[in-house]
């Protein structure tokens, strides 16, 4: 897996820094695998990075790994929004 850094930017107002990452590789990487080596090239907890994005083209090994690395997780958790996990239906389990 080969990593190369497109774009770093510091943002002072959320206290973070937004990277751009393309990583080379054979299949899409998962966001937890994302999360670890991205804190790993930046030399941080992977609890403190958020995965934005994985982008690639069809036939390529090239992805792009959008993330924001925070100063702590109390930060992170203060700034990212939360998404609740669908319900499911209540007539799902009883149609078999």
């Amino acid at each position: 897996m080969e990593l190369t850094v497109l774009n770093k930017k510091e943002n002072p107002l959320f206290n973070r820094k937004e990277v751009e990452l393309n990583v080379e590789t054979n299949a899409s990487p998962k966001t937890s695998e994302a999360e670890e080596f991205v804190a790993k090239e930046f030399s941080t907890n992977a609890e403190n990075v958020k995965i934005k994005g994985i982008n690639g083209k069809f036939g390529s090994r090239n992805f792009v790994v959008l993330a924001n690395i925070y100063q702590s997780k109390e930060e992170k958790d203060k700034i990212e929004t939360k998404t609740k996990t669908p319900r499911k239906k209540k007539g799902a389990a009883k149609k078999a």
